[in-house]
């Protein structure tokens, strides 16, 4: 079983079933499709506590994220598996799955590069996307 951290912002996606999935930095041991996740808020504080009930892992694939320093505030392609998202839509969709969400003109993809330039910086971050489904 492989417990996973997350900030608060994504709890509330995670129990309404929209984000099932989450991209992580490599790990000595990615999860594997079939294997329980724990999904947390506060790990390792005293306000720790399980988002939803251990859901089933169904896929873990190799992830490639570019965001480009000149226009920092969007993602600028998305490698999943060998297979590029390079189109505002499929990257909007992406994003969207990973819990983030637009307000106003602030659209999801736009969400999700301004969460990963304050956390990733600019330029090639390479993981895993880690998928589930609920109980």
């Amino acid at each position: 079983m492989v417990a996973l951290s997350f900030k608060a912002q994504f709890a509330p996606p995670i129990v309404a079933g929209i984000k099932r999935q989450t991209v992580r930095a490599g790990r000595k041991r990615p999860p594997r499709a079939g294997e329980r996740l724990q999904l947390y808020t506060g790990m390792r504080t005293k306000h720790c506590r399980k988002i939803i009930p251990d859901p089933i892992c169904t896929e873990v694939s190799l992830i490639v994220i570019e965001v480009d320093a000149n226009h920092p505030d969007r993602i600028a392609s998305i490698n999943v598996g060998g297979d590029y998202l390079l189109n505002d839509r499929a990257i909007e969709r992406f994003a969207i799955a990973d819990g983030f969400t637009g307000h106003g003109e602030i659209s999801a993809r736009r969400a999700m590069g301004n969460f990963w330039m304050r956390h990733h910086g600019p330029g090639q971050f390479i993981g895993h996307v880690i998928r589930w489904e609920p109980n």
